[in-house]
């Protein structure tokens, strides 16, 4: 069954900035690389146990394993991981 009213809205809205922990969880749902899921859940765990401090690294981890991923999603998720990280350069 299609998600219909926000859900499908949340799903299709390409065009908006996610959040690290947002960007990595889409990873976990929809890239087709489980060696890549595997990656971000791994990453999302360690932002857990260690906060605001790991996401960084995390963040950059993950982005370096999205070769493969193809589509608005996964352009999207990089785009808000790469923004991410430029951000804390400056």
């Amino acid at each position: 069954m299609a998600p219909v009213g926000a859900a499908a809205d949340a799903e299709k809205d390409y065009d908006r900035e996610l959040g690290v922990i947002e960007a990595i969880t889409w990873v976990t749902r929809s890239c087709p690389s489980g060696v890549v899921v595997s990656i971000a859940e791994r990453a999302l765990e360690t932002i857990k146990a260690e906060g605001a401090s790991a996401m960084r690294q995390q963040a950059y981890l993950v982005l370096s394993v999205l070769q493969g991923w193809r589509g608005e999603r996964a352009r999207q998720v990089h785009r808000s991981l790469t923004r991410y990280l430029e951000e804390g350069r400056s």
